[in-house]
């Protein structure tokens, strides 16, 4: 009798167990073959860079410094720069998103689908600061993912990548989300994207491809890895799809994203100023600067306040702020809650709009542009007032348009950049540049000095006769 007990006793835990274990694996079968027809391959071509065929130089030529490569290097074996990313349809004429990365600078853009038809794809318009891009492919009735919402995953909760990592099509990686909200700044130091971080295994490929949650909805666009080898280690991160669905509206509408912007400088609130501000723990974000006639200024918002809440929403850490401030649309008015002296105050603030956006554009489209590309292949203007103000600088040209294929492409200008020397010339204003441009030597490699996002950055450009 007990052995018979003891063997029924087994069997339950074993069936416990097993159940224990359902509910800890999910199945991921059904998610899988329903939402893999709306996830394509992407593959583009640039033909403003050209790869080498020999990657077999010697050593003494793979140390050499870039600037003087070319001297040495032979020309021979030259092609086209191909890349390749993943990408999800989201309507069924043939909307697809992808991360700006992808087809950067590309000349050639196609979507291949699960059943092997190939589409060239236009670019509807794309979002450097989302890293997010929206093109269309002309086709009818095809599978379309459902957006979910973001804001409701939670740490530890299933989720699932579709992709085509190093060019295995439609591969499927399953993982937890392992942070929200984490900010990981972009080249130009800015930082509007509150990632969704994963242990999902992304490498590769899967760049633009849809994050699912377990009820099959898009909840990411997989968009950067941490990596020591190039391949994944575990560290990954989305788009939310809250803010990409906001994005891929605007591109859709307009072909552009206007943000809000609100004009300070801040950094994370440590324990001792939490502690002389009178808040519980560190919070909020410390306000360090305010620039003149900026909303936060306008506002009445002054160096030393913590702003603790903005438009309702809570600001943790001081990589929040962008984030909240830049999904308010220009032009709007919303609370905003701060400490100042040991005491809570509330103000109210005309959100503004982030440089490089549509006021500035309207501004900059009034002044006269340069000769439609010359020499450089760049259409240049005058920088409207308030650019100057907000990245403060003095002298220069804007760039409005780079040619792909030209000198501007190839030295990396991107539109919103300011050209501040060209050669070993300054660059004041557009008459001083085109006397500049006129007098640069061909088939040199020369120095250019640019401000992106009020960064001073180096390059070479050469002007090829």
């Amino acid at each position: 009798m007990v052995k018979r007990c003891t063997q029924y006793l087994l069997v339950l835990c074993l069936l416990v167990s097993g159940a224990a274990s359902a509910r800890g694996l999910p199945e991921l079968t059904e998610l899988i073959e329903e939402n893999s027809p709306a996830v394509v391959k992407i593959n583009t071509v640039d033909r403003s860079r050209m790869a080498r065929g020999n990657n077999n130089a010697p050593q003494y030529q793979q140390e050499i410094p870039d600037i003087f490569r070319h001297l040495l290097e032979p020309r021979r074996n030259q092609r086209p720069v191909a890349s390749m990313g993943s990408g999800f349809i989201i309507s069924k004429d043939g909307y697809i998103v992808t991360n700006n990365h992808v087809v950067d600078g590309a000349d050639e853009v196609r979507v291949t689908l699960t059943d092997r038809r190939e589409y060239e794809a236009k670019v509807i318009g794309t979002d450097e600061r989302s890293d997010l891009a929206l093109l269309k492919i002309e086709a009818d009735d095809l599978s379309a993912v459902r957006w979910g919402d973001s804001e409701d995953l939670q740490v530890g909760e299933w989720v699932v990548a579709i992709g085509s990592p190093f060019g295995l099509d439609y591969s499927a990686s399953a993982g937890i989300v392992s942070a929200m909200g984490r900010s990981i700044p972009n080249e130009s130091r800015e930082n509007y994207v509150p990632f969704i971080q994963t242990d999902v295994a992304i490498n590769p490929g899967n760049s633009g491809g849809p994050l699912f949650n377990l009820d099959g909805e898009v909840v990411g666009i997989n968009s950067q890895i941490y990596t020591r080898s190039g391949g994944s280690i575990g560290l990954s991160f989305a788009i939310p799809a809250s803010l990409a669905q906001d994005v891929v509206a605007q591109l859709k509408e307009k072909g552009r994203v206007d943000r809000g912007w609100l004009g300070v400088g801040i950094r994370n609130v440590d324990r001792d100023m939490a502690e002389a501000m009178g808040l519980g723990k560190p919070s909020g974000a410390l306000v360090e600067q305010v620039s003149p006639g900026t909303p936060a200024a306008e506002a009445g918002i002054k160096p030393g306040d913590i702003i603790t809440r903005f438009d309702g929403r809570k600001i943790g850490v001081h990589g929040d702020l962008p984030h909240v401030v830049g999904q308010v649309r220009p032009g709007t008015q919303v609370p905003v809650e701060l400490m100042r002296k040991g005491k809570t105050e509330k103000l109210q603030v005309i959100v503004g709009s982030l440089p490089g956006s549509d006021e500035e554009r309207s501004q900059a489209s009034a002044l006269p542009a340069s000769r439609m590309g010359g020499p450089l292949g760049v259409v240049v203007e005058e920088i409207p007032e308030g650019m100057k103000q907000r990245w403060n600088v003095d002298t220069g040209v804007l760039v409005r348009q780079v040619i792909p294929g030209k000198p501007g492409a190839k030295a990396g200008l991107r539109s919103g950049d300011i050209i501040a020397q060209l050669g070993f010339e300054e660059v004041t204003d557009i008459s001083d540049y085109e006397t500049v441009v006129d007098d640069l030597p061909k088939d040199e490699l020369l120095p250019i000095r640019f401000f992106r996002a009020g960064q001073s950055t180096f390059r070479t450009i050469k002007i090829e006769s």
